[in-house]
């Protein structure tokens, strides 16, 4: 049988409650993949709807939800590691795990085993090399260690972090996690593109109205920088936006709905690509019936022994 059983989608497609269900027939645990969801205090604006993890008056026992402060930069090292811990902790108990998000580069660096290494930022490398070329990065990069493939800079981006981890590892000690990967059922939740933007529409504004405004207000005046929040991204970046006075309310309501739209469709992106880099997803509609949802993975999980 699989290891681990992983259920994704893009935002408000109901993984979530998919996790739980399927969690509560297997008398399983899940486990977090959603990168805004680690931070205590964001609640509305991330969507954690922990009453969701109650079902039929059991508590579904989560995990990498609430463990960091806000303001907090958690980096996907320490996710793989903390990912690690919890993973072979549920399985020492002779559970199956579900890794249950949206998060596709989390989802995937744990699947894969992405060997990654703990290398802080360094923000004035970063600011010497911004306006560089990709060639020119590329070069920079190559004189530090020869390229045995091209995923380093096939972006600026990516070339930058390779560059600042091999400055580091020359200076200092990095600490590596002994990463392999993970055979997993993986479950993908579809949604059609009109009844997406539907859901994330009528999503937002019950947000709002549950009082995402205010969430953002009480940890600005917890002392917490704007800018903090602002990294964040989509609704703590337009609402604290609007609350400093950058934008007007209208304004706010409009783009930030746009921008989560783009970031749904992202979503999709990466999921795709995924598959096209080896992992097989199964789809199920997001209109089926919860019970078909589930007994359709335990055919699955019982297929693939």
């Amino acid at each position: 049988m699989k290891s681990l059983i992983t259920i994704l989608g893009p935002t408000a497609s109901g993984k979530t409650s998919l996790a739980v269900a399927l969690a509560y027939r297997l008398n399983s645990e899940i486990i977090s993949a959603d990168s805004r969801q680690f931070y205590k205090s964001m609640d509305i604006g991330t969507g954690k709807d922990l009453s969701e993890y109650v079902i039929n008056g059991t508590n579904i026992p989560y995990h990498l939800i609430d463990i960091k402060e806000v303001g907090y930069k958690y980096n996907l090292f320490e996710y793989q590691r903390d990912f690690k811990r919890c993973y072979e902790d549920i399985r020492s108990r002779h559970i199956i795990p579900i890794l249950c998000g949206g998060s596709g580069l989390y989802i995937e660096s744990v699947l894969k085993g992405y060997k990654l290494v703990d290398v802080p930022e360094n923000k004035e490398l970063r600011v010497s090399l911004q306006n560089k070329s990709l060639p020119e990065l590329t070069a920079i990069l190559q004189s530090y260690k020869t390229l045995h493939n091209t995923t380093d800079v096939d972006t600026a981006q990516r070339a930058i972090r390779a560059i600042e981890i091999a400055e580091y590892s020359n200076r200092f000690p990095v600490e590596k996690i002994e990463s392999h990967p993970i055979d997993s059922l993986i479950v993908g939740v579809s949604i059609d593109r009109d009844l997406r933007r539907e859901k994330i529409s009528m999503r937002l504004k019950k947000r709002i109205d549950e009082g995402m405004i205010d969430e953002i207000k009480g940890i600005l005046s917890a002392g917490i920088p704007p800018e903090d929040l602002i990294y964040y991204g989509l609704e703590y970046k337009y609402v604290t936006e609007y609350v400093i006075g950058k934008t007007s309310y209208d304004n706010m309501l409009s783009s930030l709905e746009i921008a989560i739209h783009q970031f749904a469709k992202r979503q999709m992106t990466w999921f795709r690509g995924m598959e096209r880099r080896g992992l097989k997803i199964h789809w199920l509609d997001v209109q089926m019936p919860m019970d078909q949802k589930v007994s359709r993975i335990m055919d699955w999980l019982y297929m693939e022994e």
